[in-house]
């Protein structure tokens, strides 16, 4: 009976022991999705700080427009976007939701001419004429003018673009809408667009895949997918008249603009001489009160703590990846709003 009753005390405390780990494992725990132009980042950030505080953070690449949905569901802590909420998304949340920038990055124009050396320089109206169906084979002379000492293939214009709700997408056509009225008027900019043609691809690795697949082919995305799939990238011309090429250095030169309080601003079309006019903030969005998305306090103030180390120490990873570090104002604008997150009305960050 005695040894009964021992082996029954022992494996009573076994079992509530493996709780114990579970319940603990799960509450140092994050999830979240979103964005996949960040994701090279994301990936490198979130093993590095795994590695050095044993936090875990399982985020899915799943597109902007996915992320949103799931913060909004509440089925993720926070989740990432390289398009900012609208006012009318920010109203569906019934809560406030706040954006942390994280980093800034390049969509680039990249297109598959194997025979072409020399960097294919275009405009936003070739770009915008291209994309709307208007422009069809490669030696148009619309582009063959801006590109004098290249001759050009007579080569069918084969269009790809992302098949899922996509900040990259928001990015390229909030570019397009603010620099083309045609596109303005028949598009417009959005995560989601009615696409008078091409070919769709499901995120950043999708639309590179299937550019490298078709000679002919053109199409967006973020800079690291561009150079890890040595896709040609087009030199585009900016307000100032400069053809420029996506770098680290062009897209840097883009944001420096005022940045308003809550981050909410994007940066294509510059009026930098030397910026990239197709770059753009990313950000991770979350509940400013975060009891809407967990009902634990530690997972809370793990989270916070994440996103102050991925806007200091974080961003030395930054450029490893050929994304550009934040600048200090937005830095500053990303302290203050981190410190204004609560827990069940009180501030984590004391």
């Amino acid at each position: 009976m005695k040894n009964f009753i021992l082996k029954l005390f022992i494996g009573l405390f076994i079992i509530l022991l493996i709780n114990s780990f579970a319940l603990y494992a799960q509450s140092n725990e994050l999830l979240g999705a979103g964005a996949t132009f960040p994701y090279p980042l994301y990936s490198k950030m979130f093993s590095e700080y795994s590695k050095a505080k044993g936090i875990k953070i399982n985020y899915q690449a799943i597109g902007s427009g996915g992320g949103i949905n799931q913060l909004l569901g509440k089925t993720v802590v926070f989740a990432g976007t390289d398009a900012y909420l609208t006012n009318d998304e920010l109203k569906k949340a019934q809560a406030e939701i706040i954006h942390i920038p994280t980093c800034i990055g390049a969509v680039v124009i990249t297109y598959n001419l194997p025979d072409i050396k020399k960097p294919i320089r275009l405009t936003s109206d070739i770009i915008a004429d291209i994309f709307l169906g208007n422009i069809k084979k490669w030696n148009d002379p619309k582009i063959q003018v801006e590109n004098k000492d290249i001759k050009l293939p007579e080569l069918t214009i084969s269009i790809v673009h992302r098949s899922d709700g996509s900040g990259t997408t928001f990015v390229f056509s909030d570019y397009l809408t603010k620099t083309d009225a045609e596109w303005k008027e028949k598009v417009g900019a959005g995560k989601e667009l009615n696409w008078p043609a091409g070919l769709g691809g499901k995120g950043n690795p999708g639309v590179a895949g299937l550019i490298t697949q078709v000679k002919g082919s053109i199409g967006y995305v973020e800079l690291l997918f561009a150079l890890e799939n040595k896709l040609q990238s087009a030199e585009i011309k900016n307000k100032s008249g400069n053809y420029i090429s996506p770098t680290l250095e062009s897209a840097k030169l883009s944001s420096q603009i005022s940045i308003p309080d809550d981050t909410r601003v994007t940066i294509t079309d510059t009026d930098s001489k030397n910026g990239y006019p197709i770059s753009s903030f990313t950000w991770i969005i979350l509940y400013k009160e975060l009891n809407k998305t967990t009902k634990d306090e530690n997972k809370a103030k793990i989270l916070i703590n994440l996103l102050w180390w991925m806007i200091h120490e974080g961003q030395v990873y930054a450029e490893q990846l050929n994304y550009a570090k934040l600048p200090k104002e937005a830095v500053i604008k990303a302290e203050n709003l981190l410190k204004g997150i609560t827990f069940n009305g009180n501030k984590i960050l004391k």
